[in-house]
C-alpha cells in the first residue's frame, strides 16, 4: 500500500519524495548539459522521473535477432522521380513501367560486403545520446527488372533485404545470432514507475531481439564486487538515481540469471583483500566458532541436568 509523499521503487519499498528530488538533483548536476539528464513531474500526485537509462551488456550466450523490421519497401513517388532524374535512360524506364501490369517497383537492400561482427561501446552509449530504434539499413539498389537497370554484383548472390543493428555491424542468415561485446553500452528511454521487467521488453523490442525477457535479468555491479539482481518489480531509474550517476562506480548490467552469482556487500568487502589478510580472518572465525559451540554445549549440558532433576523429583512424588 502506497505511502503519502513517497515513491514506489520495488515491491513494498519506498522512498520519500524529498529524499529522491535530491538524488535526482545530484544526478543532473553530474550530467549537466547531457542528454542522460532526467526530467520529472507529477501525474495526480505521483512523481514521474523520466529519460535515458545506460544499461551495459553482459551476455554470455548469444541473442538471435529479427530478420526483418516490419517496415514496406520503399516506393515513394519523389524518391524514385530522381532516381529517374539522376539516370540517363530514367525516361525508357518510365514508358515502359507505365506500359508494364507488373507491380509497382521496390527497392531492395543488398548484403553488405563486411560481415564481421565488430567490438566495442556503441556510440551513442558514449556520447549519452538515444539511439535510433528504426536501425541503419545497407546501401540500397535498384531491381534491373522493375527499373531497367540490374547492378553487375547482383549476378553473383541473391538480393536479400534485410536490417543492421547496433555497433554498424549488419546481420543475414548467418550472423542474426551473435554475443554483444562485454561492457558495451547502449540505452533506453524509460520512467520511474516502470519495472525491472518492463525496462528489459523496451530494450529487446529497440533492437528486435526475438530472446523472451524471461532469459535475462538487470545486476547492479558495484566496484566492490557487490552484485546485486533486479527483482522484476523493481523500478530501475529509481534505483539508479539512488545509487549514483556515477558509472565508474557502479553499472546497470544485462545478464542471464543463471551465469551470474549475486554477491552481496557482506561478502563483496572481502573480494580485494589479500591472501594473508583473509587466511588470519579465517583463523579468527574459526576461533570464534569454537567458542560458540563450547557455549552451546554448556547450555543443553545444563538443560539436560534440570530436566532429569525435575524428572527424579516427579518420580520421588508418584511413589510417595
Amino acid at each position: 500500500m502506497a505511502v503519502v509523499n513517497s515513491v514506489q521503487i520495488g515491491e513494498n519499498k519506498f522512498i520519500s519524495k524529498t529524499d529522491l528530488l535530491s538524488h535526482l538533483k545530484t544526478y543532473n548536476l553530474y550530467f549537466e548539459e547531457t542528454s542522460l539528464q532526467l526530467r520529472h513531474r507529477e501525474e495526480e500526485e505521483e512523481l514521474i522521473i523520466e529519460g535515458l537509462l545506460n544499461i551495459f551488456w553482459g551476455l554470455r550466450r548469444p541473442i538471435r535477432l529479427q530478420m526483418q523490421d516490419g517496415k514496406e519497401p520503399i516506393t515513394s513517388p519523389r524518391f524514385l522521380a530522381s532516381l529517374r532524374r539522376s539516370r540517363p535512360d530514367g525516361n525508357k524506364a518510365e514508358s515502359k513501367k507505365q506500359q508494364s501490369t507488373q507491380a509497382p517497383p521496390t527497392i531492395m537492400f543488398t548484403e553488405p560486403g563486411d560481415d564481421s561482427n565488430e567490438s566495442g561501446s556503441e556510440a551513442a552509449g558514449d556520447r549519452g545520446e538515444e539511439e535510433d530504434s528504426s536501425l541503419q539499413r545497407t546501401r540500397s539498389c535498384v531491381s534491373g527488372r522493375t527499373l531497367g537497370v540490374r547492378p553487375e554484383h547482383s549476378k553473383q548472390r541473391q538480393i536479400k533485404r534485410h536490417r543492421c543493428s547496433f555497433n554498424g555491424h549488419f546481420y543475414n542468415h548467418t550472423t542474426a545470432v551473435f554475443t554483444p561485446a562485454f561492457g558495451s553500452v547502449t540505452n533506453v528511454r524509460v520512467n520511474s514507475s516502470m519495472t525491472t521487467l518492463q525496462v528489459l521488453r523496451v530494450l529487446l523490442n529497440k533492437f528486435k531481439i526475438e530472446n523472451s525477457p524471461d532469459e535475462f535479468a538487470l545486476f547492479f555491479l558495484h566496484t566492490s564486487g557487490e552484485r546485486v539482481q533486479l527483482k522484476k518489480d523493481d523500478h530501475p531509474l529509481a534505483i539508479r538515481i539512488l545509487h549514483g550517476p556515477c558509472e565508474q562506480i557502479s553499472k546497470i548490467f544485462l545478464m542471464e540469471p543463471d551465469q551470474v552469482e549475486e554477491v552481496t556487500y557482506d561478502v563483496a568487502q572481502y573480494i580485494k583483500l589479500e591472501m594473508p589478510v583473509l587466511q588470519s580472518f579465517i583463523v579468527k572465525l574459526k576461533e570464534e566458532e569454537n567458542r560458540e559451540m563450547e557455549k552451546l554445549k554448556q547450555k543443553y549440558c545444563e538443560v539436560r541436568r534440570m530436566i532429569q532433576k525435575h524428572m527424579q523429583r516427579l518420580s520421588e512424588t508418584t511413589f510417595c
